[in-house]
Parts: structure tokens; sequence; C-alpha cells
């Protein structure tokens, strides 16, 4: 049979359906992306790990590290996770990392996506230094705040009275009892999260978040004037003076001034 040929009209139906079926699935493939993505930026990532960016460019997605792990606390991503595929990450209110002095998940890497000089001090080994997050405690919810006697975070924390410490106060309300409010130490925080596993409220009233996403950044112009080591930065601190027509008077006479311009 000869094959009629398409109408100026059909051919414009097809194309607009192409084009919206295309149309669709770039949407639908995008938005998985971006899901992904806004994911990445709140994964906590195994011990050693690179900075996310990189992490992602340099991980292969073989699954060593998550068949090393004992404990079965690392995971790979999968199809419907809304996270990079292929990639490892934990949840410390499931499965924390349980500090192995060994980290065997690190030296298995295969490409530096776990960098194990990251966690070497002196030529060994070193979980303490690990830097997988940071604890953030919801104090509004968190009943050490309420004044009821809890310190399962502290006494979860493997680096006990370090990584968090107990900050005691007069509870005012009663006038006979102190609160016993945890602290997150940053600097010494390993994001292990085993603290978030402790908590015995119903949802965890302190988590673990990326150092990123967790604390703010005070910037290079301040100076910790009590701290010397911080203080060498002003060594080669160069400055620069403005000067203006305003400058020139003293601040009572530019005050009076602009007050007489407003009358």
């Amino acid at each position: 049979m000869k094959k009629q040929p398409l109408s100026d009209r059909r051919k414009f139906i097809l194309n607009m359906a192409r084009g919206v079926g295309l149309a669709s699935l770039g949407g639908f493939v995008w938005s998985a992306y971006v899901d992904e993505v806004t994911a990445s930026t709140l994964l906590l990532r195994p011990p050693g790990a690179i900075k996310e960016d990189d992490f992602l460019k340099t991980c292969i997605k073989c699954g060593l590290c998550v068949l090393a792990c004992p404990f079965d606390t690392l995971l790979l991503a999968k199809p419907g996770d809304n996270k990079p595929l292929g990639t490892p990450y934990f949840v410390p209110r499931e499965i924390p990392c349980y500090m192995c002095p060994e980290i065997p998940c690190v030296p298995v890497c295969p490409t530096g996506a776990l960098d194990e000089s990251s966690v070497t001090t002196n030529g060994k080994l070193d979980i303490n230094i690990a830097d997988m997050g940071v604890a953030v405690i919801d104090s509004q919810n968190c009943i050490a705040f309420w004044g009821i006697q809890c310190d399962a975070c502290y006494r979860a924390c493997p680096l006990l009275g370090e990584a968090i410490t107990i900050e005691y106060s007069k509870n005012e309300r009663t006038g006979k009892h102190a609160f016993m409010k945890p602290v997150i130490q940053n600097d010494i925080c390993t994001g292990c999260g085993l603290c978030e596993k402790a908590c015995v409220t119903e949802k965890a009233a302190i988590f673990v978040l990326p150092r990123e996403v967790a604390l703010g950044k005070a910037g290079d112009y301040y100076i910790k004037g009590w701290d010397k080591s911080d203080e060498k930065r002003l060594e080669n601190a160069t400055s620069q003076t403005t000067t203006t027509d305003i400058s020139k008077e003293s601040a009572v006479d530019s005050l009076n001034n602009d007050m007489k311009d407003l009358y």
C-alpha cells in the first residue's frame, strides 16, 4: 500500500507532542538532579571525605568503604533515595559512626575520595581528628534545657568531656535545682553521631549536620585579641585611612551642622 504523506496539520500536532514529551522528560530529569544536589549538601560522609564537590567528582561508587565498615553504618545511595547515586553516607539516628581506631573504611578507598592523610597524626590513623560533621543542639526541645536531668549525649560521646561539655547553672524556677546544659565544642566534635543516636527525645534534640551547613563564619576581618595565634594575622596587616570633608570636623560640629540642615 502506498503511504499517504502527512498533512501539515498532523506534522504540527506530532511535533508539538514530541516537544511536550521532551520538555516533561527534561523537567523530570532536572527536578531529580536538583533534589540530589540539595540532598548532597546535607549528607554525612565517611571519615576522611574530601569537600563535597570534589568528593562527588572523585568517588567512583565502588562501595568498598561500605563493605569495610564493621557496624553497617555506611549506606550506598540507591535509586529513589534522592541522593547522589552510589555514593556512601550514614544516618546517625539509625547507625552512627562507632569511631573505629583503625578506620577500616578509609584505607580501602582507591581514589582518594576518602583522604587518609586527613585522619592521620604522626603517621598513625587517628579517628579523633575526623570531620564528618558537627553536632547541633535544639535547646527548645532538649529536656536538659527544661531542667530535667539528662546527660545521655554527654555520656555517649566517645570524646568524653571534650566534644560535649556540661554547663551548670541555677534553675531559678525551682530555686533548688541546677540546669545541666550540654554544650558542643565545635573544634573537637567529629560528627560521629553517637550523641544523636543516644538522645532520649522522640525526635533527637541533638543532631549532626555537615560543618558547612551547621556553622557560621565570622570572616577574616574579625580578630580574637585574646588569642595570640589569631592575633598573629595582624603582623603583616596594612590599613588605609580615608579622609572626607566631614572627617575634618569634630563629631559635635558635624552633628550641629546636620541639625542646621534640617531647619
